[in-house]
């Protein structure tokens, strides 16, 4: 199947202080692929340079287009949405008004009410907290209307940097188990940072394990999820 998003030779930086070292992966259409290692590897660094949040050099390419000089906003429009570690939701503002600011380019209302109902389809949830504040919200709520905003903007890849982070195990399953079904019934492909390497490699069909800012292994999940010397060396179970 072909690559959605090529990565070849990416370097980032922080300031005068370089982060990633070539790195490089592909994402097929429709996959699922996860980046793991330890803290400081790089994963998160990563998906800000495919967005272009920090300064980096490389090729990132985009359904076959060259996407390294566009500003983040552009990147967004080409339906690349970012999840952020930490969620990112407005605090202040409700679940509705939330997710209403993720449409606001499109200019389409009852299009955006349906997208709104199919969002609620997946977060029955969050429909039931439409007027709350989303500061008020659990932290397993949050999370899903982190993934519901980045739902709202029709997303050809998202990319989801720790989406266990802080939360209980069995909201944890949830939400893996929604992000099964959204990736399976929109087709939407996936880009996965996080932690619980077991989880992730149980998502995704491929895997880059990252090391100080370098790809050190790589292959499909079922082979690295196996692999005792990497789990053992790299993924610390």
């Amino acid at each position: 199947m072909a690559a959605l998003l090529e990565v070849k030779g990416l370097k980032a930086f922080y300031g005068q202080t370089q982060s990633l070292y070539d790195v490089g992966f592909d994402i097929e259409t429709g996959g699922i692929t996860t980046l793991l290692g330890a803290n400081g590897a790089g994963k998160t660094t990563t998906l800000r340079a495919i967005c272009n949040m920090v300064r980096r050099e490389g090729l990132v390419r985009f359904d076959g287009k060259d996407i390294k000089n566009l500003p983040t906003e552009e990147v967004v429009r080409l339906r690349i949405a970012h999840v952020p570690e930490g969620r990112g939701t407005f605090t202040t503002l409700t679940v509705d008004e939330n997710l209403r600011i993720a449409a606001y380019t499109r200019k389409d209302k009852q299009a955006v009410n349906r997208e709104l109902e199919r969002v609620f389809a997946y977060f029955p949830r969050l429909k039931e907290r439409i007027q709350q504040q989303a500061g008020t919200l659990s932290g397993g709520e949050q999370q899903m209307l982190a993934i519901a905003r980045a739902l709202m903007l029709g997303p050809r890849l998202m990319l989801l940097d720790e989406p266990s982070f802080g939360l209980a195990p069995l909201i944890v399953v949830e939400i893996f188990r929604i992000l099964r079904r959204i990736n399976e019934e929109e087709k939407v492909s996936i880009l996965l940072v996080e932690q619980n390497a077991a989880l992730a490699l149980d998502l995704a069909d491929h895997a880059y394990v990252l090391e100080t800012g370098r790809v050190v292994m790589s292959g499909p999940s079922t082979v690295v999820k196996n692999d005792e010397n990497i789990r053992k060396s790299y993924l610390g179970y």
